[in-house]
């Protein structure tokens, strides 16, 4: 199995909650933090103990929260 971005499956390929986790630079703790309370980015429950992420999705969420400045929200790139 390939894990190079190279792969064209890279980015939709579904990961698990600590490699997403590894991939955003934040705890598995806080990615479940977030599905709790919501702002996190887009999950896929397989099962009631089953959470999956795709590097696509994690990506769009770190863009959407990009900020040119302090007061400002997440800037929206359309």
């Amino acid at each position: 199995m390939k894990s190079s971005q190279h792969d064209p499956d890279y980015f939709d390929r579904l990961i698990t909650e600590r490699d997403a986790a590894d991939f955003l630079g934040y705890t598995m703790r806080a990615l479940q933090n977030w599905r709790l309370r919501g702002g996190g980015p887009a999950f896929v429950k397989v099962s009631g103990r089953s959470i999956r992420y795709r590097r696509r999705d994690l990506r769009a969420w770190v863009e959407s929260k990009l900020s040119a400045h302090t007061s400002q929200g997440g800037l929206r790139h359309e």
